[in-house]
């Protein structure tokens, strides 16, 4: 018997931090489909594997070609999702990712998504397609424990910053808020950020303009592999 023909796909859960917006939210980019099946549904960007590209690759490929997304500050692997009835017709593997982009992209005069692509707050999700809102929660999670024990912050936050933007950043990737004072102290003893000597323009109530920050490394590294962060009491 010949066996049946498996397609494999790729699919990102992109998220962004939009810092212009009060209070700042986390937010997933999704395109919204024309056509069947799940007409008029959102989805994660994506698309099918080509038999001469490795997965990575095809998700950066995807990213660019679908929904014009060139900028993208971290991509990891997430989870294969192999039900065999998770989208109608032949069976279809997802090899899944997480993808963070900084504000700095969001809001650069080049920034244009296509008509049927937009930034969905993560609180405030439309009807997705198939399985694609596990593959959301389950990329939220995994953002959530790395920013406990990793850098991975610096894929989300402006290239400098204040500390409470930077907490914002926390706290909307989070759920929950973060004091900027302790933050610092945190991310300061792991020689995760450092002071840029400049300041920033003092805010709508006025006082001490801002010290600003930056990440230590552009890059992903494990900062305390035991350490979480828990929201307030």
């Amino acid at each position: 018997m010949t066996p049946p023909s498996i397609a494999h796909e790729v699919l990102g859960a992109v998220f962004a931090v939009d810092t212009d917006n009060t209070p700042p939210r986390l937010s997933v980019l999704l395109w919204e489909r024309a056509q069947d099946p799940a007409r008029g549904t959102w989805s994660l960007p994506g698309g099918v594997l080509s038999p001469d590209e490795d997965l990575k690759s095809s998700m950066r490929r995807h990213l660019a070609e679908k929904v014009d997304l060139r900028e993208v500050a971290h991509l990891e692997q997430l989870a294969v999702f192999s039900d065999p009835h998770r989208i109608p017709g032949p069976r279809t593997l997802a090899s899944t990712y997480l993808g963070l982009v900084r504000p700095d992209s969001l809001n650069h005069p080049d920034a244009q998504l296509p008509a049927d692509t937009r930034w969905h707050r993560l609180d405030d999700l439309p009807p997705m397609s198939f399985d694609h809102a596990a593959i959301v929660a389950l990329a939220r999670t995994r953002l959530a424990a790395k920013l406990s024990y990793t850098n991975i912050a610096f894929a989300l936050a402006p290239t400098e910053f204040s500390m409470s933007t930077l907490s914002d950043v926390y706290g909307a990737a989070l759920g929950y808020p973060v004091d900027s004072t302790n933050l610092l102290r945190i991310l300061s003893r792991r020689g995760v950020v450092a002071a840029t000597g400049t300041v920033g323009r003092t805010g709508r109530s006025g006082g001490r303009p801002p010290a600003l920050y930056r990440f230590a490394e552009n890059g992903l590294r494990v900062t305390d592999e035991f350490a979480t962060l828990r929201p307030p009491p």
